[in-house]
Formats: C-alpha cells, sequence, structure tokens
C-alpha cells in the first residue's frame, strides 16, 4: 500500500521527473537519503517503472495525430500474436489498446502528414491478414495533453 508520502513523492516525480533526494525531501519534509530510499523501493516495487522524456510532435515534423481501430476478421492466436507483432514495429504507432465493443484495437499515431497515414492504412494495416477493415479519426486539437496518473 502506498501513504501519503509515496502518493506525494509520485505526484511530484510525475511533474518533474529530474528532482534531486535533496529537492524530493524538501517538498515532502523528509531528509534526502529517506526520499531516495523511498524512491528506489518504488522502482524495485515496480511503481515507478521507468523515466521518459515528453517530446513536442510538431517540432519533430509529426503534423498528423490520429486514432485507428482496427477490426479483425479472425482471433484466433496466432493472428493476434501476429498483428501484435505488426505493430510492436511501427513507430508511428505509439500506443496501442484491445478493446470491448465493435473495434478489437484502438491504436494512437503520428504521422508526418495525412499521406504518411494513408500508407500506414493501406500498406501496413490493411494487408495483414487477420484484419477486415479500420477505422481512422484524424486529432483537430488536443484540448488535454496526457497528464500525470491520479495518486
Amino acid at each position: 500500500m502506498l501513504d501519503d508520502i509515496d502518493k506525494r513523492l509520485l505526484a511530484a516525480l510525475q511533474k518533474n521527473a529530474h528532482l534531486t533526494a535533496d529537492e524530493l525531501g524538501k517538498q515532502l519534509n523528509l531528509s534526502a537519503s529517506q526520499a531516495g530510499r523511498r524512491r528506489q523501493k518504488l522502482e524495485a516495487e515496480g511503481v515507478i517503472s521507468g523515466y521518459t522524456a515528453r517530446l513536442d510532435a510538431r517540432q519533430l515534423g509529426l503534423t498528423v495525430q490520429g486514432f485507428v481501430q482496427v477490426h479483425l476478421s479472425t482471433h484466433g492466436p496466432e493472428h493476434s500474436a501476429s498483428f501484435g507483432r505488426l505493430i510492436a514495429n511501427r513507430a508511428e504507432i505509439v500506443s496501442a489498446w484491445t478493446m470491448t465493443g465493435d473495434a478489437d484495437y484502438l491504436l494512437r499515431v503520428y504521422c508526418e502528414d495525412l499521406p504518411a497515414l494513408n500508407r500506414l492504412i493501406h500498406e501496413v494495416l490493411l494487408p495483414h491478414k487477420a484484419v477486415a477493415r479500420v477505422h481512422s479519426q484524424i486529432v483537430m486539437d488536443q484540448l488535454k495533453h496526457d497528464g500525470p496518473l491520479p495518486t
């Protein structure tokens, strides 16, 4: 179980993963060594699974963000595994979920432009033997960016 200090530590790290043990300690009213040990414990337990940098997609030339719903024609384990390998190796697919409801998968994609999104759909996804159809939605504006998890 996470106590209040752990939750505050996690909230602080989600805002700024560069905080030193000394800075964390000051925010949590702990010594630097106590704050550092708590962070190490949360890392060892897998509560903190890693640290990443947030990049600006537009500055990287990725002007199209979209969501692609994928509907499979067949649902055997070999087809699911094959489709999973396909999407795991595509850099433009930044996250993927299996879904309940009409679609089997929901993919979040970032592409350079609309022709690149079109190629992803028509040259990569649709040719897969298990894919029946796809439905894409292009993001016009992102009102809320990916935020920290509630602690």
